[in-house]
């Protein structure tokens, strides 16, 4: 199903998402803290949102890899 080390790199990326995303690790971030002035919480959510897309993105677009034309 899921062929070459590519894909199992974005299934592993969305795994850790989806637990970074989920109660017990983001609970972590509900603090009454500020980050430059916005409260941490979704500071926190935006960063490691940010952060998924950046790796995800550089994921895809790394040279060297070539699609199979289905």
């Amino acid at each position: 199903m899921f062929k070459g080390l590519g894909a199992q790199r974005l299934l592993a990326f969305f795994a850790g998402g989806w637990l970074l995303f989920n109660f017990p690790l983001l609970g972590l971030w509900d603090r009454d803290a500020t980050l430059l002035g916005v409260p941490l919480f979704p500071a926190a959510l935006f960063i490691l949102w940010a952060l998924l897309i950046a790796v995800l993105a550089w994921q895809m677009e790394r040279p060297g890899q070539t699609q199979p034309d289905d």
